[in-house]
């Protein structure tokens, strides 16, 4: 395989890998610039390996979106609604106590939980909906409220963002997920979300939440109007501010879903192809040597997909959601959820080992 990857004219970052060296973004511009997929899943794989060994993650999860009332209204986004909209909800905090309490019986280790921009909810409704999640299940990891969320509830709470991330914390907030991110690129955000934070706002927010002491994921939106340079842009902020706090458990790249977006309607857009898809998750893998965990969302770019995807640098295919909406909205076509022996037959037949996680990455059984 050494030959193939010579052959394609990346030998020089093959040696880099090989050595443990960090490529730059020069290089990374070259991997996706690449038209031999198999030498760059090869070198993501060499990465993947050294980090993970022939592990392949999951957890046991349960995601709530407790309102899709949103004032960024970003033109990549089919969730979020105005208020006034026919299609515009907003669970209250019995809403979302009834929803953990419907699936107690199960063995749900992490809830997952984000929601639009709301205009008028105080900053109490949001500390509630940690209590009453803490309440019906005083032992699961709440991973929850994207750094947009936390920047707008230092605002209408007046705490600051540390001191918001510190009340959320004493409430029960476990880690932070990695949504928002989009594109950091400043001409992308003014394009398509203009009025959401700051690329660089998501950074500072993110970087203060590692600082007290939680951990954080990371995103990228890619697939509609960024540039291979502004993607390389993205993973270079990111990878800079993990040598700086070490707080990103895992990196995800998200597959953008035309469908119902304003961003379809302004230009005719598909649906990214499997061979962009693979090479977000393996560039990443090889140009973000220090984040521990690639994540291949399977509802984003379904289950066969990711199942390639364990040897193309992910070692992640997240887990079994319970009512995925966001992506739904957009048009996916995945299931809305998938059991834990979908996902184990899923990851065994990729070769690997499922080893089923906490949301901190501690194993909760390998099988």
């Amino acid at each position: 395989m050494d030959f193939l990857v010579r052959n394609a004219g990346l030998g020089d970052i093959l040696e880099k890998i090989r050595d443990g060296e960090r490529i730059s973004v020069e290089d990374g511009i070259r991997l996706f610039q690449s038209p031999d997929l198999l030498a760059v899943g090869y070198l993501a794989n060499i990465v993947r390996e050294r980090k993970n060994a022939n592990n392949a993650y999951f957890i046991y999860n349960q995601h709530i979106n407790y309102s899709n009332i949103c004032t960024n209204l970003c033109k990549f986004c089919a969730f979020g609604k105005d208020k006034d909209s026919a299609l515009a909800y907003e669970m209250t905090v019995e809403d979302v106590r009834q929803k953990v309490r419907e699936r107690l019986s199960e063995p749900i280790t992490e809830i997952h939980m984000v929601g639009g921009i709301h205009p008028d909810l105080p900053y109490s409704y949001y500390t509630d909906l940690l209590k009453v999640i803490k309440e019906e299940r005083p032992d699961v990891h709440i991973q929850a409220f994207t750094c947009v969320e936390i920047a707008h509830f230092a605002e209408i709470s007046g705490l600051g963002i540390a001191g918001v991330l510190e009340d959320l914390k004493k409430e029960g907030l476990g880690s932070i997920p990695g949504g928002g991110a989009e594109v950091f690129s400043p001409r992308i955000r003014k394009l398509t979300c203009e009025k959401k934070l700051s690329g660089s706002g998501w950074i500072e927010v993110a970087k203060i939440a590692h600082k007290v002491g939680l951990h954080t994921n990371a995103t990228m939106l890619y697939g509609h109007i960024e540039s291979l340079e502004e993607r390389l842009e993205h993973l270079d902020m990111l990878r800079k501010a993990q040598d700086e706090t070490k707080g990103f458990l895992a990196y995800i790249p998200l597959s953008f879903h035309p469908k119902n977006t304003e961003l379809s309607k302004m230009s005719q857009m598909s649906r990214t192809s499997g061979v962009d898809d693979l090479k977000n998750i393996a560039v990443a893998r090889c140009f973000l040597d220090n984040f521990p965990h690639i994540k291949a969302y399977w509802v984003m770019i379904g289950q066969k997909l990711s199942q390639i995807a364990l040897s193309y640098g992910a070692d992640d295919v997240d887990g079994t959601v319970k009512e995925e909406i966001i992506t739904h909205m957009a048009g996916a076509e995945t299931e809305q959820a998938m059991s834990r022996e979908q996902l184990l037959r899923m990851i065994r037949e990729a070769g690997r080992i499922p080893i089923e996680r906490d949301t901190l990455y501690n194993v909760i059984n390998s099988y």
